[in-house]
């Protein structure tokens, strides 16, 4: 299993947490998500078939697109 961090500026309340929990969460390979709204950051714990940047493109696809 994998952990990845994305920094999501995006995120500005609980809405924006439970959308992205929900969306990762149906990702085949994810297995847990955490979102902390303070500091924007999203903890991604995943294995295959997902990868970070089928991850990355879903966060995009959403409207949640990582910052670089």
């Amino acid at each position: 299993m994998k952990d990845i961090v994305f920094h999501i500026p995006n995120i500005h309340c609980m809405h924006c947490a439970h959308t992205i929990k929900m969306e990762l969460g149906e990702f085949p390979g994810v297995n847990q998500v955490d979102v902390d709204i303070e500091s924007k950051n999203v903890r991604i714990s995943y294995e295959t078939p997902a990868t970070a940047e089928g991850i990355e493109n879903l966060l995009a696809d959403i409207n949640y697109p990582v910052q670089k």
